[in-house]
């Protein structure tokens, strides 16, 4: 005859085994939650994993719905009645899965048929849990899940099922936060990519045509969008103004000051003022708009093909260099300030553009480009470069992609060439 002590024993022994296996079976169905962060994925993944693991085949995760303070079944089936889609009020009268929003509380009945505020969603369901997901006390939904027969779920297993909730409201909290920031990344990307689109149409589509002379000109910001550009004004008499400039800062700021400030130029420069004129008055403007801290650094220039001359003012910005056949030297002038700090006077200088002479501007996203060593590129590399006879704004960028060897591009590179032929 076995001995009742051993029976118990051996029972006891069996319930361990039994309660440790359902641990493991709830920590993997944890872990493989928790590594997913699309929520249609996850949600998904829910209904599958406690189904194929703990035996349900009726089971749903409804979701509140923030707009109409709604439960709305996201994932899972509970019968023909209950579609993924359908809506619940929260009430503790309206549904157990209304009710356990409600109350906050996990609501169980062994019996279905005893509840006289059950809405059915099959005909044969006898026993229903409905746990809340919560997350620091909010409630972000329900977890629901059926048995055909009465009394379907042990206290045991309501204990491991709750577990589980807590478990399933973070992964979806997680999912959530994912899925805003990647929204977020998406419309952050759209608004850089129409900054972009926007910002290439302030620069020149076509090389401007002047009798005597070729002009180019390239930019390329270090981000999608930045604070330099360049600019062709077609003023009277044939002449021809050429801006070169650079706000302080990157990125969408810098762009929409590069915006306000193209543009007050711009008309300035159709005035017909002299170029120390034209940045004296936009200088006054911008002391007003902008921003404390900010400031533009610009050269302006006007080509008089009659006379083959071309005169500049320089507000505060690198020197531009003059190149011929003999030597590559940087021209300097008395006086001027960067655009927007203070009141300033600002110095012409008058060049003559014989044939063959070609004058750079340029920002300083060029002389200080950095190779891997931290070395930069600096003045005695384009005097070097744009000495010899070849030298155009395209060998001038390749000599420095070169030189930079991909090293991180910490600004943005703009160059004008201005050719006499």
């Amino acid at each position: 005859m076995i001995n009742p002590a051993y029976l118990s024993e051996a029972f006891n022994d069996l319930d361990h085994v039994l309660r440790i296996e359902e641990l493991y079976l709830l920590q993997r169905v944890a872990q493989k939650i928790n590594s997913i962060l699309d929520l249609d994925a996850l949600l998904a993944q829910i209904v599958e994993d406690v189904a194929g693991t703990f035996g349900y085949t009726r089971l749903a995760v409804l979701l509140k719905d923030e707009n109409t303070d709604e439960l709305v079944i996201a994932a899972g089936w509970t019968g023909e009645l209950c579609l993924k889609g359908t809506r619940y009020k929260i009430g503790e009268n309206d549904g157990m899965s209304g009710h356990a929003a409600a109350t906050g509380e996990t609501f169980y009945s062994a019996d279905v048929k005893k509840v006289p505020f059950y809405i059915a969603g099959e005909e044969d369901t006898r026993s229903e849990i409905d746990i809340p997901l919560k997350i620091r006390g909010d409630l972000i939904g329900i977890f629901n899940i059926q048995q055909t027969c009465v009394n379907g779920f042990t206290p045991e297993r309501i204990r491991l099922l709750e577990a589980l909730a807590g478990h399933v409201a973070t992964a979806i909290a997680n999912a959530r936060l994912y899925q805003r920031e990647r929204d977020e990344r998406d419309r952050m990307s759209k608004e850089l990519d129409e900054a972009r689109a926007i910002q290439s149409g302030l620069f020149p589509g076509d090389c401007p045509n002047v009798e005597g002379f070729e002009i180019t000109g390239i930019c390329v910001p270090c981000r999608e969008v930045g604070g330099d550009w360049f600019d062709y004004i077609q003023l009277d008499g044939g002449r021809l103004g050429i801006v070169l400039g650079d706000v302080s800062g990157k990125g969408m700021g810098a762009a929409f000051l590069m915006s306000s400030a193209r543009s007050v130029l711009r008309m300035q420069a159709l005035r017909g003022l002299s170029p120390g004129q034209v940045l004296s008055e936009v200088n006054k403007i911008l002391i007003t708009d902008f921003p404390s801290a900010r400031f533009v650094t610009l050269i302006y220039a006007v080509i008089d093909p009659a006379e083959r001359k071309l005169t500049f003012a320089n507000a505060g910005h690198v020197y531009p260099l003059i190149a011929s056949s003999d030597e590559a030297k940087f021209l300097e002038t008395e006086s001027g300030l960067p655009l927007g700090i203070m009141e300033s006077e600002y110095s012409e200088c008058e060049i003559d553009m014989r044939a063959g002479n070609r004058l750079f501007l340029y920002t300083d996203g060029i002389t200080e480009a950095l190779n891997p060593s931290g070395d930069e590129y600096g003045d005695a590399r384009i005097l070097a470069h744009a000495g010899k006879p070849d030298a155009s704004v395209s060998t001038l960028y390749s000599d420095v992609a070169r030189f930079s060897a991909g090293a991180a591009v910490a600004d943005d590179i703009t160059v004008v060439m201005v050719s006499a032929r």
